[in-house]
């Protein structure tokens, strides 16, 4: 029999197990780079995409659709279900809510990937700072998950037009430094209403300065931050672009951080912050590090004086690993 897991059942595995699960996988020896390539399939009114692996004794496929016309009617952009076999009999087992699976996978790839350094910023310190370019599903998962890892201090979420700062955010400013804060008594925000850079004495660009963490996930197709004002040391978790022609990241950035990928074929195909950098000269292909590399005992230190940056497009072994530890929780 089929089981089915709706958006509740999947979150319920949560941040923590799910980043468990991808540290485990690449631990054991997953390699991402040996997976089978997702299909973009175009549509008449956007795309859909296919996205199997087979790993651990399970087979698992996505079949997500993108949907731009979706916003203006208020529907959700982005669809998928997920459904999950037993590799021996190829029995389907269980059918997930796709939407949650990738909600809950994508932040827990980010902070596998550099857990270690989101500690070392955290320790002996009062919090992490974080700044979010987006303020959808994606920029409240990644915060949720940073926070169930490391203290948090500060959040910052920018967006083009701004707008009351979300439950999980201090403010809500817009790229020109617009602000709204939170109320007292909401988790950390302090101030009421609308106020501008120049009243409040702190603009877009200095909360970027001085973050711990930026993580832009938007839909954006161009640069959406300055990377000169990144500090140092800082994280930056890119997770908006799955195209070659997309960025959310530019090559100042680019080129002067140390930049992590899920799988460096991935990357050179359908990563446009890498891609763009490449064909723009600020980075060499042969400099990527992936969560291969980085990952399990003897793994080379990344430098911690050049800002790190993990960039993930999403692949098929991220969604089987975290589908089947929500299937074994639920299963008790």
């Amino acid at each position: 029999m089929t089981e089915t897991l709706d958006e509740k059942d999947v979150l319920a595995l949560g941040p923590v197990a799910a980043v468990a699960a991808v540290r485990r996988a690449l631990a054991d020896g997953l390699d991402p780079d040996a997976g089978v390539p997702r299909s973009v399939v175009p549509l008449t009114r956007g795309q859909a995409l296919l996205m199997p692996c087979e790993y651990g004794g399970w087979f698992g496929v996505k079949v997500a659709t993108v949907a731009p016309g979706n916003t203006a009617r208020g529907l959700r952009r982005i669809n998928a279900t997920y459904l999950l076999h037993d590799s021996a009999t190829l029995r389907p087992v269980a059918l997930l809510d796709g939407v949650a699976l990738t909600t809950l996978r994508t932040p827990a790839v980010s902070v596998a990937a550099c857990l270690e350094r989101l500690r070392a910023l955290a320790d002996g310190g009062t919090g992490l700072r974080l700044v979010v370019f987006g303020a959808g599903p994606q920029a409240e998962a990644h915060v949720t998950a940073v926070r169930a890892h490391a203290p948090v201090a500060d959040v910052t979420v920018v967006t083009r037009r701004g707008g009351p700062a979300p439950g999980w955010a201090d403010r809500h400013m817009t790229a020109d430094g617009t602000r709204t804060s939170r109320g007292a008594g909401t988790a950390g925000g302090t101030g009421t209403g609308a106020e501008t850079a120049g009243g409040s004495g702190t603009d877009t660009a200095a909360l970027v300065r001085r973050a711990d963490v930026v993580v832009t996930a938007t839909s954006a197709r161009e640069p959406v931050v300055d990377g000169r004002l990144v500090r140092d040391g800082a994280v930056v978790l890119a997770v908006g672009s799955h195209e070659p022609a997309a960025r959310e990241l530019d090559s100042a950035l680019m080129g002067r951080a140390t930049v992590l990928v899920e799988s460096r074929e991935t990357a050179l195909r359908e990563a446009g912050d890498v891609v763009l950098a490449i064909r723009e000269g600020a980075l060499a292909p042969d400099s990527l590090v992936t969560l291969a590399e980085s990952a399990g005992e003897g793994a080379a230190a990344l430098p911690a004086d050049r800002p790190l940056v993990v960039k993930t497009c999403g692949m098929g072994w991220q969604d089987l690993v975290v589908a089947v530890a929500a299937y074994r929780r639920g299963r008790g």
